[in-house]
């Protein structure tokens, strides 16, 4: 039995009272009349006298808010002149001590026979205990939506964190604090007898800078609470300075009412401590609080994982770095520099690689290479496979014979993991390149005009795989660097875009490359920060720049270089278009026009009648006589054969252009292949100087009219306009 049932009773509740318990009443409204006949507890539903109520509805409805008796008019309205039968209508009014006050009225409309309101007829009922309960409960449902809420996000974000950075970059990075339901964090972790506060987030928390490592003792309440393992609940921050006397003094610099400072406890282990901080909250309800030991549970977990995972990346990399070389061996006659990233998610440990290897007769040996997969195994096969390729290499096989013996050796591990990498071997004094690719991709030439090119590399199968399938064929290509020009190799994860091909990647490094600095270092530098930070965080990188030393020459003598492909017509046309320019900056422009016009017929003598590229090279001869020498070096070792075209012939006169415009030609060999030089400019000749003939000239010596272009003596060895 209730209170209210005893004290009806007992009749300590009048008859007044006990109407306006039971909420309820009715009312009976003639509408030809205009006036309403309400009972007793209808009356008393709307705070209305029963004797003093003069049956007009203005006079019940009185008492409500303009607003709320506006749209009470309006349902009733609409309800008569729709022809509805009945209408409900829910209306706020004010109680006896002005709290508000909920009234639900439902009625029927009575109707004539020609569908004529003429009498409504309804009860009142007095909800306020209702609408109230239902507030509670929905409030209460809000705040446990918004509980579970702050639970679920700040699992989903904690879930993706590896490392403790991670877990701090999810607590205090943009939306953590919103997450965690707090206006302020502190995160501190225990270590050898400290605690060291590694997150500070919140306004005005710079404030505990002071704080930031200290020794674990009780003088504070995060150490009190880790050293406690129970968690504290402050509403009052002069009750907190009067126990921890040496924060009081920062305690007025902080922009919050309340705080609760939590021990993180993982597998009976005390990994340290997390405080949140407040700004409008000056109590904690029971479900606040264990909604705060929730999401310490949840961060001591996520840490913990995270502690572990540091320490065995720590034990990886360690590994991986003892496996990659300490040092690069100087060169001479070039720049090397290296580079390795790691992946920025996973272990940071792969089978990525790179390396440097002296070779006899002043040659070097460089590769990159990359070995299935990301753990602490493929970087204990790398290991072992970098050692034995310079053990292949240091012996002084040709390139495909280390790649084949190196594949043969990662086939013997025993091990399912399969290797590619390029290797090359490169004299830095002739310039020579003799590279060979195992299911790699192919390296880049930087030219010394900033152009960039992509030489074709015949390749064999990843290392390992080629044994396995009976295939250790791994051809030779060989190129040629130019004094000045960078050679480039690298590992898929430089190139490799997430949500694009690979074709994309290369076309981003090529146009890096183009533009960035022509020094190793610098160049480096550039393309990691250009493109391993921009897309190849998912990967390892391994990178390595080779420049070839400038050949300048000197200021009265300078000197420049340039390789050209044999299948780019465009490179025929620019290297025309550079030895008129640099003759024009040398101040020799009168010797420019027919300078390019023996670049031209040299050139395409080599592009036509041999296989592979040339070099050019444009130099000015000392003093006594100031000319310029062309030189274009190939691979062939055939030498050019004079011919005698017929007038209509479209080929056959390079020679004779050569004879009529040069001071003096020659070809001499080259190693594997040849030169074909030439001379412009005035002819020293008994202590006189002879002027060389023009292009203008040359017209006649192509038909044959001067003694030159007849000359049968010339042939390979050369001619000279002198005589000498």
């Amino acid at each position: 039995m209730t209170d209210d049932d005893r004290r009806m009773r007992s009749g300590e509740i009048g008859p007044n009272e006990r109407l306006a318990m039971n909420r309820t009443g009715s009312f009976d409204w003639d509408l030809d009349t205009g006036t309403i006949d309400v009972d007793e507890a209808g009356l008393l539903v709307f705070g209305l006298d029963p004797e003093g109520f003069d049956s007009r509805p203005a006079s019940l409805v009185g008492g409500l808010e303009p607003e709320e008796r506006a749209r009470l008019e309006a349902v009733i309205r609409r309800a008569i002149t729709s022809g509805e039968t009945s209408y409900t209508a829910h209306f706020r009014t004010e109680g006896d001590e002005g709290a508000p006050q909920w009234t639900h009225v439902q009625a029927r409309i009575l109707r004539t026979a020609d569908g004529r309101a003429h009498r409504i007829v309804g009860i009142v009922r007095d909800t306020t205990a209702e609408v109230t309960h239902s507030a509670f409960v929905l409030e209460l449902e809000k705040r446990r939506e918004v509980q579970t809420s702050i639970v679920e996000r700040t699992t989903h974000a904690l879930s993706r964190a590896v490392t403790v950075d991670d877990v701090t970059a999810a607590l205090t990075g943009p939306g953590g604090l919103a997450r965690l339901g707090a206006d302020g964090l502190a995160l501190g972790l225990v270590e050898n007898g400290s605690l060291n506060v590694i997150a500070l987030s919140g306004e005005s928390l710079d404030a505990l800078n002071d704080f930031r490592s200290r020794r674990l003792d009780r003088g504070l309440p995060l150490a009190e609470a880790v050293l406690s393992g129970r968690p504290r609940f402050v509403s009052s921050f002069q009750s907190l300075g009067r126990e921890f006397p040496e924060l009081a003094p920062y305690l007025g610099r902080l922009q919050f009412k309340a705080a609760c400072y939590l021990p993180l406890v993982a597998q009976a282990r005390s990994l340290g401590g997390m405080a949140l901080f407040y700004r409008g909250r000056t109590s904690f309800s029971a479900d606040e609080r264990n909604l705060a030991l929730g999401l310490a549970a949840i961060v001591a977990q996520s840490l913990q994982r995270a502690l572990l995972f540091d320490e065995e990346r720590e034990l990886a990399t360690g590994l991986q770095e003892t496996m990659l070389p300490r040092r690069i061996p100087a060169i001479t006659g070039g720049e090397i520099a290296v580079r390795y990233h790691a992946a920025w998610s996973g272990r940071q440990v792969g089978g990525d690689w790179y390396d440097v290897i002296s070779l006899p007769r002043s040659r070097v040996g460089i590769v990159v290479g990359d070995v299935q997969g990301h753990d602490t195994h493929a970087a204990a096969i790398m290991g072992q496979l970098r050692i034995a390729l310079r053990a292949y290499a240091g012996e002084g096989h040709a390139p495909s014979t280390v790649l084949a013996r190196a594949s043969r050796f990662l086939a013997e591990l025993d091990t399912n993991r399969f290797a590619t990498c390029t290797y090359a071997q490169v004299d830095l004094g002739t310039g020579t390149v003799r590279a060979v690719r195992a299911g790699h991709l192919g390296p880049l030439i930087r030219h010394t005009d900033g152009r960039v090119g992509q030489p074709k590399l015949r390749g064999g199968l990843p290392l390992g795989l080629a044994t396995v399938f009976g295939d250790e064929e791994f051809p030779e290509t060989r190129l040629d660097l130019v004094p000045g020009e960078t050679l480039v190799l690298y590992t898929d994860g430089l190139v490799e875009q997430p949500g694009s091909d690979i074709e994309s990647g290369m076309a981003e490094l090529s146009a890096a490359m183009s533009s960035g600095p022509p020094q190793a270092e610098a160049l480096a530098d550039h393309l990691s920060e250009r493109l391993w930070e921009r897309w190849g965080a998912g990967d390892d990188v391994a990178l390595l720049v080779l420049r070839r030393s400038p050949d300048p020459g000197t200021p009265r003598a300078p000197r420049i270089h340039q390789y050209v492909h044999q299948a780019d017509p465009q490179g025929l046309s620019d290297a025309r278009a550079a030895v008129g320019q640099a003759l024009r900056d040398w101040d020799m422009a009168e010797l420019a026009d027919d300078a390019e016009l023996l670049t031209g017929e040299l050139l395409v003598n080599v592009l036509l009648h041999t296989e592979g590229g040339a070099v050019l090279t444009l130099e000015v001869l000392p003093e006594p006589v100031r000319r310029v020498r062309l030189s274009v070096q190939d691979r062939s070792s055939a030498w050019p054969r004079r011919r005698t075209p017929g007038e209509a012939a479209t080929s056959g006169r390079g020679l004779m252009l050569l004879d009529a415009l040069a001071s003096r030609w020659g070809v001499e060999p080259r190693g594997e292949g040849k030169a074909v030089w030439c001379e412009i400019g005035p002819v020293e000749r008994a202590g006189t100087v002879e002027r060389a003939g023009t292009a203008e000239e040359a017209g006649t010596a192509v038909t044959g009219v001067t003694a030159g272009a007849a000359r049968a003596d010339g042939g390979a060895r050369g001619g000279s306009r002198s005589g000498a």
